[in-house]
C-alpha cells in the first residue's frame, strides 16, 4: 500500500455508569475513563496521524463552574500530546489533593464521567487546528452544547448546505463537519425547546424547567431529524453539556463501530480488538453497531439501541479489512490469511510450479497476514506433491529418494525492509525522487542470483508509485530469475468518496494503464462516449437512480492485458528482470471476506447516489482536464 494513500479516521467513546469515587476505590484513580480514552486512542493511532482531539463532560457541575472540556493537537504525536495537556493541569497539586474524588470534580478540568476522542486523516487535504476533531458548539444552556467527532466523509455536502441556507442559516465554513454540526446543533436547539414548552406547560418555572429540559431530551429525535438527508459513509459521535452521548453509523453499514456495555460503563471505538484489549474481554462480548442504528447513553447512564433510520444496503468496506483495520482481529486476521492462500494456485502457475527455485515475501508491514496464507497454500500444494511422488516410489522406496522427497520446502525470506521516511520538507523533484528510490532496503544475497524467482505480495496496489520509484528498483539488485508482485487486493480501478483519500481516477495506475492502451488501439471514440455518459448521468435529478459510465473505460480490456500494461508503465528504466503481476479476483475477494461486501474501489457499485454521481463527475473532471483543455 502506499506511503500516502490517507485512512479513514478513529473514533473512541467512554461514559461512566459508576461515580467516579467508585473508580477510585476499586481502580485506585478517579482517572479510569481517561486513562482508557487514552489507550483506545492508542491502539487506533494506525487509523489518523494528522491530528487528534478529546473532549470530557462532567456530570454534576455548579453553575459559573465548567463543565464542557476539549483539547486538541496537530501532528503524527498528537494523542501524546493532548493527554500531556491534560495532565499539566494537575500540576501543582499533591498527591493527597490528585486523589481526593471531590476536590478533583471541584478542581479539575477533564474530571469528569464522560469522554470522546477521535483521531484524524484528512481526506479533504485541509489541514490546520480548525480542521481537528471534536468540533464544539457552545450555549449558556447545557443541554444545548454539543461536542461532535466522526469517521466520514459526505458525498453531498452541496445539498445539506443548501438545506441550512434555506432555513435561513448562514454557515461559516463549506465543510461537512462543520455543516453537521450546525445541523444537528439546529436540531438539538429545538429538541430543547419542544421541552422547554412541554415544561411550561406542566407548570414548572426557573431551574426546575432546566432539570426536566436535560432529564428529556431524546438524542433520537436529533439524529432522525439531522441524518437523513446525508449520502456517505459515517460513524457520528457526539456529547452534550447535559450528558447525552450518542454514536450512529450509517445506514449502508460503510464505516464500522463496535461496542461493549456492562454495569460500570459503556465504551465503543472504530475497532473490535481496541476494546478487547483495553478491556481485557472476550471477542463475542463485543458488539458492532448495525447500518443505520445508534448507540445512545442519556444523562442518567440509561443505554438504549435504536433504529435512527432504516438499513439501505449491506455495503460494510472490504478496505477495511483488507488494509485499514488492525490485523489482530480474530476475523480480519482470518480473512488476510486466506486471501493470501487463494492465490497461491495463481502464483505457483506465474512461476512454473518451480517451488524448489522460488522465494516467498512480503511488502512490510500491512501484507504479512496474507503473505503467511500465501505460504500456507505453497505448502498444502507442495504437501499434495509429495504424496504423489512418494506413492510413485513404489513398495520398496530407498531411503535417500525418501529424504529427497520430504526435504522440499517452501523458501521465505524477508527481502524487503522499510527503511526511512521522506521528510516533507523536502520539496525539489529530482531530490524527492532520489529519496523515494530509498524508501525500502533489502535483504543482501537473499536469493539465488539469476536462479530463483522471487514473489512478493502487497496487500494492495493503488498509485504504483512505490513499486516504480523504490520496490522494484531495489528488488532488481538481488538479480532474481523473475519478479512476481501479488496484490492480496483485487485491481483497485475506482476512487473512493466515503472517508479514504482517493478521489481521482488518474490517480490510480490500472486506470493509467487502462487508458493507454485505448489509446494504443485507437479507441479514444470510446472516451468521449464515456464523457458524454457521464454528463447525462450526472445531470439526472436528485431521486433517479444513477449509473456508474466509467465502467465502460474497462469493458474492451481483460485483466491479463491491463496487467501486462501495469508492468510495462511502472518497470524502471534500466530494469531487466522479468516482471509479472498477479492480483485477487473479484471472487476471491467475496469469497475470504463474506460478510463485508462493499466493493466499489474494484467493482464500481457505489451503493449510494451520491458516490455514483461522484465518479461520473471524477471523469469528467479527468477527461475536460485532458482532452478538452
Amino acid at each position: 500500500m502506499e506511503k500516502n494513500i490517507h485512512e479513514d479516521c478513529g473514533v473512541a467513546m467512554i461514559r461512566l455508569l459508576k461515580p467516579l469515587e467508585y473508580f477510585q476505590e476499586k481502580y485506585g484513580t478517579w482517572m479510569y475513563g481517561l486513562n482508557k480514552l487514552y489507550l483506545m486512542m492508542e491502539k487506533q493511532h494506525n487509523r489518523g496521524q494528522e491530528g487528534a482531539g478529546m473532549a470530557s463532560v462532567k456530570l454534576a457541575s455548579e453553575p459559573g463552574n465548567e463543565y464542557m472540556f476539549r483539547e486538541r493537537a496537530e501532528g503524527k504525536n498528537a494523542v501524546t500530546e493532548i493527554f500531556g495537556n491534560v495532565h499539566g493541569n494537575f500540576k501543582g497539586y499533591s498527591a493527597e489533593q490528585l486523589s481526593d474524588v471531590a476536590f478533583a470534580k471541584q478542581n479539575l478540568p477533564f474530571a469528569g464521567e464522560l469522554y470522546m476522542g477521535h483521531l484524524r486523516y484528512s481526506t479533504t487535504g485541509k489541514s490546520g487546528l480548525s480542521y481537528v476533531h471534536p468540533f464544539l458548539r457552545r450555549n449558556n444552556w447545557k443541554a444545548k452544547n454539543l461536542c461532535m467527532c466522526g469517521n466520514f466523509n459526505m458525498t453531498n455536502i452541496g445539498d445539506v448546505f443548501e438545506k441550512l441556507t434555506l432555513q435561513g442559516q448562514s454557515p461559516r465554513k463549506y465543510s461537512d463537519t462543520y455543516i453537521l454540526l450546525e445541523l444537528m446543533g439546529h436540531r438539538l436547539d429545538r429538541e430543547v425547546e419542544r421541552n422547554f414548552v412541554e415544561a411550561q406547560k406542566r407548570g414548572l418555572q426557573h431551574q426546575d424547567i432546566t432539570r426536566y429540559i436535560e432529564d428529556n431530551v431524546k438524542m433520537s429525535n436529533v439524529l432522525k431529524t439531522t441524518m437523513e438527508g446525508f449520502d456517505g459513509g459515517y460513524v457520528i459521535c457526539g456529547i452534550t453539556g447535559s450528558g447525552e452521548m450518542f454514536s450512529m453509523r450509517d445506514p449502508w453499514a460503510i464505516r464500522p463501530a463496535f461496542y461493549y456495555k456492562n454495569d460500570e460503563f459503556v465504551v465503543l471505538a472504530s475497532e473490535r480488538p481496541v476494546l478487547q484489549t483495553t478491556f481485557d474481554i472476550e471477542c463475542e462480548e463485543v458488539q458492532e453497531l448495525k447500518p443505520g442504528q445508534a448507540l445512545i447513553v442519556n444523562r442518567k447512564g440509561e443505554c438504549s439501541l435504536q433504529q435512527i433510520l432504516e438499513q439501505k444496503a449491506d455495503a460494510a468496506c472490504s478496505f477495511e479489512r483488507i488494509y485499514f483495520s488492525r490485523g489482530s482481529d480474530r476475523d480480519i486476521y482470518k480473512e488476510r490469511e486466506k486471501l493470501g492462500q487463494q492465490l497461491a494456485e495463481e502464483v505457483l502457475k506465474s512461476v512454473d510450479y518451480d517451488v524448489n527455485h522460488t522465494v516467498l515475501s512480503f511488502i512490510p508491514n500491512t501484507a504479512e497476514v496474507a503473505f503467511y496464507g500465501l505460504v500456507h497454500g505453497f505448502k498444502k500444494w507442495l504437501n499434495t506433491k509429495k504424496v504423489e511422488q512418494i506413492a510413485a516410489l513404489g513398495a520398496n522406496p530407498s531411503h535417500e529418494d525418501i529424504y529427497a522427497i520430504v526435504s522440499q520446502y517452501v523458501h521465505t525470506e524477508k527481502v524487503a525492509w522499510k527503511d526511512i521516511k521522506l521528510r516533507t520538507f523536502i520539496t525539489e523533484g529530482n531530490s524527492r525522487n532520489d529519496l523515494a528510490s530509498h524508501v525500502y532496503d533489502i535483504t543482501y544475497e537473499s536469493i539465488a542470483p539469476y536462479t530463483d524467482n522471487l514473489v512478493i505480495i502487497d496487500d494492495s496496489i493503488v498509485r504504483g508509485t512505490t513499486l516504480k520509484e523504490s520496490i522494484l528498483r531495489i528488488l532488481d539488485r538481488l538479480h532474481p530469475k523473475k519478479i512476481v508482485v501479488v496484490s492480496s487486493a483485487p485491481q483497485i480501478r475506482y476512487p473512493d468518496y466515503y472517508g479514504i483519500d482517493m478521489p481521482r481516477l488518474e490517480e490510480f495506475c490500472v486506470f493509467r494503464a487502462t487508458i493507454e492502451l485505448i489509446k494504443e488501439r485507437g479507441m479514444d471514440n470510446l472516451l468521449e462516449e464515456i464523457y458524454r455518459q457521464c454528463k447525462i448521468e450526472i445531470a439526472k435529478p436528485k431521486g433517479a437512480e444513477i449509473h456508474n459510465a466509467v465502467c465502460g473505460v474497462y469493458d474492451p480490456f481483460t485483466v491479463d492485458e491491463i496487467n501486462r500494461k501495469i508492468v510495462e508503465m511502472l518497470r524502471p528504466e534500466g530494469m531487466s528482470t522479468p516482471v509479472e503481476l498477479v492480483y485477487q479476483s473479484i471472487e476471491g475477494l467475496h469469497n475470504a471476506i463474506p460478510h463485508h461486501k462493499g466493493d466499489w474501489y474494484f467493482t464500481g457499485k457505489y451503493p449510494t447516489p451520491g458516490g455514483m454521481r461522484l465518479v461520473n463527475q471524477a471523469f469528467v473532471s479527468y477527461y475536460d482536464e485532458v482532452y478538452n483543455k
